[in-house]
C-alpha cells in the first residue's frame, strides 16, 4: 500500500523530446498577494539527483521570466524563496507558460508543449487520487477513533480498491502513451518498486518509440534493464568485494556454501528491520547444513551498520562501502530498493530472488535436501 500511495504522490515530473525553437522563454504568472521582488529559482538535478540552482528571477506585479537555451529536454522545479514545495516541468527549447497560486503549488497549469500537456493529464489524475487516499484516511481516523468498526472495515475494503486503481492506472499510462517520457519515468519507479514484472517491464520498454527510448530516462531505464540480464534467475551471481566491519576486505567467492544468501538491507530500513528475525531463525536452522549469508548494507553511517547488526544478532558475513545506493554491489545488482536478496546454489548460480517469511526457509530447505 505504502509503495503504491507514495508512487501516486511522488511522480509528479516530465521530460520532453524534441524542440522547436533555439532557445526558451518561460513566463509564469503567481496569483494572490505576493510581496514585489520576491526571489524565483530554477533548479535542476545533477548526476547524483541532487537540487541544483540554475538561474534566478524576480516577481514584478504577480510575473517573472527565465530565458535561455536548453541542450536537451530536461526536468526542472520552480521554487519560491517564501514557499515551501516546487512545481516540476520540463524545460525545454519552446515557449512554456506557468501558472499558479501562491499557496497552491501543486495546483499549477503548465502550457506550453505537448509534452507538458502529457504531464499536466497524469498529474490532475494524480493528484485526484491522492485527495481520495487523503480523504479515506481521515475518515478511517474518525472512523477508528468513534470505535465505528462496521465503517472502519468498509473504508478499508474502499481503499484497497483505491490502492488497486491507482496501480491500473500508474501502468496503463505508460501502455497507452508510448511516446510521452513521463512513461519513461513511471516505468523506471514501478521497475524500482517491483510493482510489476520484470519481463512486463521489458514489454513496456519495448513498445516506447526510439526518441523516448533514447532520452535521459529511457537510456537509463534500459542501463538497468540490461543490468537485469546479469541478475537472473539461472545466471551466475557477479563477483564483488567490500569493506567488512572491522576493516578487512571480504569477497562474495570467499563465504559461498552449499547455499549463499545475498542480502542487501540496511538499519534504517524498517521492512528490512523487520525480516531480518526470520533470516536469523532460517540461518540458525540450516547454517551447519550449508547456508551460508552475506549482507551488503547500503548505510551511509559504519556507526549505524555495526549498531544494527549487533541488536539484530546478525551472526554472519557482512560488508558494506556506506554509499547508500551509490554502492558499487548495489549498482552491479542493480538494487534501487530494500530488502531484496539473491539465493544462490553451490555453484553460485542464482536460484531464487527476494524471497521472505516461510518462502525463504522452504527454498532453503529444498535446496539443502
Amino acid at each position: 500500500m505504502k509503495k503504491i500511495f507514495g508512487f501516486v504522490s511522488a511522480i509528479t515530473l516530465l521530460v520532453s523530446c524534441g524542440s522547436g525553437s533555439d532557445g526558451y522563454t518561460l513566463k509564469g504568472t503567481v496569483a494572490g498577494e505576493l510581496a514585489e521582488g520576491t526571489q524565483v529559482f530554477l533548479k535542476t538535478t545533477d548526476s547524483l539527483n541532487k537540487l541544483i540552482e540554475i538561474d534566478t528571477a524576480t516577481v514584478l506585479n504577480g510575473n517573472f521570466s527565465f530565458v535561455g537555451t536548453q541542450e536537451e529536454p530536461k526536468l526542472y522545479f520552480i521554487f519560491l524563496s517564501t514557499n515551501q514545495g516546487s512545481i516540476p516541468f520540463v524545460l525545454e527549447n519552446e515557449d512554456i507558460d506557468v501558472k499558479f497560486q501562491k499557496d497552491s503549488l501543486r495546483f499549477a497549469k503548465i502550457k506550453g508543449t505537448v509534452q507538458n500537456d502529457l504531464f499536466m493529464s497524469f498529474q490532475e489524475e494524480s493528484i485526484k487520487l491522492q485527495d481520495q487516499f487523503n480523504s479515506m484516511r481521515d475518515d478511517m481516523r474518525s472512523a477508528s477513533q468513534q470505535q465505528d468498526t462496521a465503517t472502519v472495515t468498509a473504508l478499508r475494503e474502499e481503499f484497497l480498491e483505491l490502492q488497486e486503481e491507482a496501480k491500473n492506472f500508474q501502468i496503463s499510462f505508460p501502455k497507452e502513451n508510448p511516446n510521452a517520457l513521463i512513461s519513461a519515468h513511471i516505468l523506471g519507479n514501478l521497475m524500482a518498486q517491483k510493482v510489476i514484472s520484470e519481463d512486463e517491464v521489458k514489454e513496456i520498454f519495448e513498445s516506447f518509440t526510439p526518441e523516448i527510448k533514447q532520452s535521459e530516462p529511457g537510456e537509463r531505464l534500459k542501463e538497468q534493464l540490461d543490468k537485469l540480464k546479469t541478475t537472473q534467475i539461472g545466471g551466475v551471481a557477479p563477483e564483488f568485494s567490500a569493506p567488512t566491519p572491522d576493516g578487512g576486505t571480504l569477497a562474495l567467492s570467499e563465504v559461498k556454501g552449499k547455499v549463499t544468501l545475498i542480502d542487501f538491507w540496511a538499519a534504517w530500513c524498517r521492512p528490512c528491520r523487520m525480516e531480518n528475525p526470520n533470516i536469523v531463525s532460517v540461518y540458525n536452522k540450516y547454517h551447519d547444513k550449508g547456508l551460508n549469508v552475506i549482507g551488503v548494507s547500503l548505510d551511509a553511517r559504519a556507526e549505524d551498520w555495526k549498531k544494527a547488526i549487533e541488536a539484530d544478532g546478525l551472526d554472519w558475513n557482512h560488508i558494506s562501502n556506506l554509499k547508500r545506493f551509490q554502492d558499487p554491489i548495489a549498482q552491479l545488482y542493480n538494487i534501487n530498493a530494500i530488502p531484496a536478496a539473491f539465493l544462490l546454489d553451490e555453484n553460485g548460480v542464482i536460484v531464487a530472488k527476494d524471497l521472505r517469511g516461510p518462502a525463504l526457509e522452504a527454498k532453503v530447505a529444498e535446496l539443502l535436501n
